[in-house]
């Protein structure tokens, strides 16, 4: 007798851990990979797939436009444009459901809207959560502005659900700044809500701001960042791009646009760095504007990197089409705080020199200078006294 065992590779190291003989009764693994290449051999092998499991569930036939549809929906799965997602079972099921639409029109064949169908019937009936943070946002209950500008809060994107069905939704990001040696204090974390990624994120923020602009004087600042209306934990640091245009705009007192929102994360050098779930943030923006009203102004800023990565809804592509939503991708924090403010994010006139007094930099310089010469002088005033 033969025994194969699959699972996870979590489960196989648990396993191999807490019981020493494992290892020795199950001498062979192989690693299989959930995603492929998305080439012309792999949706070969991909239709093929398809076809077997119609054939022996005694599915509709597919067409060759429900074939590429779930070839879309695949994409979408591996959240990349160049990867096809290898989890059949999800395949299946829309398979499955589109058979039964196309059944409920008499079709004899299953085609390219059976398959749209399936995916939208199976989202309505997995979306009350996301449908009931919409309505919130509707009623004023939770705050987001889809216009104007603001000093100091941003627009950020967060990814919400479980295994079934995931969703995005836009969530305030602000900061306030005031002299002192506090440093960055992150509430999420003094109110333990924050996990050790979230944590790193904000720390890589303070070292931004040593690196940029403390270089000839002691960063004296007390600054608190937060995400708002948010109850339960925060983890990743996909936020601390937002975190640190919250912060340069509560430093500079230059207005953030609210007509667009922000993912992404930062490093120390100011580089935007890729994400996950981006599709399901920048679909979850889209959402909140669209039942505002488009206005053709408002847009999503991604990271450039996550371009690939972009697979969006058939009514998000027609808005981007139609110039009533936009899609920035960049690679710099100055790049996204130029678009945010409208300002130049403005380079120093020599390498370690002052930033363009009018830039965002520049005043955000200008203004921890100034904390830095508050606190100097409090403390030659304390310590006289």
């Amino acid at each position: 007798m033969k025994v194969i065992l699959l699972g996870s590779d979590h489960l196989y190291q648990m396993l191999g851990m807490s019981e020493p003989e494992f290892e020795h009764l199950f001498r062979i693994r192989a690693d299989f990979d959930d995603e492929m290449d998305l080439e012309p051999a792999s949706i070969k092998d991909f239709a093929g797939v398809v076809a077997f499991i119609a054939r022996n569930e005694k599915l509709t036939p597919l067409s060759a436009g429900a074939v590429a549809a779930l070839a879309e929906q695949a994409v979408r799965m591996a959240s990349r444009r160049d990867r096809l997602s290898t989890q059949f079972n999800s395949i299946a099921d829309y398979a499955r459901q589109a058979a039964y639409w196309a059944g409920c029109e008499s079709s004899s064949l299953v085609e390219a809207g059976h398959v749209r169908k399936a995916i939208l019937e199976k989202r309505a009936r997995l979306s009350m959560r996301q449908e009931y943070a919409l309505n919130s946002i509707d009623r004023g209950e939770i705050l987001i502005d889809t216009s104007g500008s603001r000093v100091g809060l941003v627009n950020g994107l967060v990814v919400l659900g479980g295994v079934d069905y995931t969703f995005g939704l836009p969530m305030r990001v602000t900061a306030r700044v005031s002299a002192g040696r506090e440093g960055l204090i992150d509430i999420e974390r003094e109110a333990d809500l924050s996990g050790a990624i979230h944590t790193k994120g904000v720390l890589i923020i303070t070292g931004f701001l040593r690196g940029r602009f403390a270089r000839d004087f002691p960063l004296s600042l007390s600054a608190s960042i937060c995400i708002e209306q948010s109850y339960g934990g925060v983890e990743g640091d996909s936020a601390s791009c937002a975190e640190l245009y919250a912060l340069l705009s509560a430093l500079s007192e230059i207005p953030l646009r609210q007509d667009l929102a922000v993912t992404g994360s930062v490093n120390q050098y100011g580089e935007v760095q890729p994400i996950g779930g981006v599709n399901y943030k920048v679909e979850g923006f889209y959402n909140v504007c669209r039942r505002r009203g488009l206005t053709g102004t408002q847009g999503v800023l991604i990271p450039a990197s996550n371009v690939d990565s972009l697979q969006l809804d058939d009514d998000v592509v027609e808005a981007v089409e139609r110039d009533m939503f936009h899609i920035y991708p960049i690679s710099t924090v100055d790049e996204g705080i130029e678009l945010l403010t409208g300002v130049p994010a403005g380079v120093p006139d020599s390498p370690g020199g002052l930033f363009p007094a009018g830039s965002v930099n520049g005043r955000a310089e200008a203004a921890l200078r100034r904390m830095a010469e508050i606190l100097r002088n409090f403390s030659r005033e304390v310590g006289g006294i």
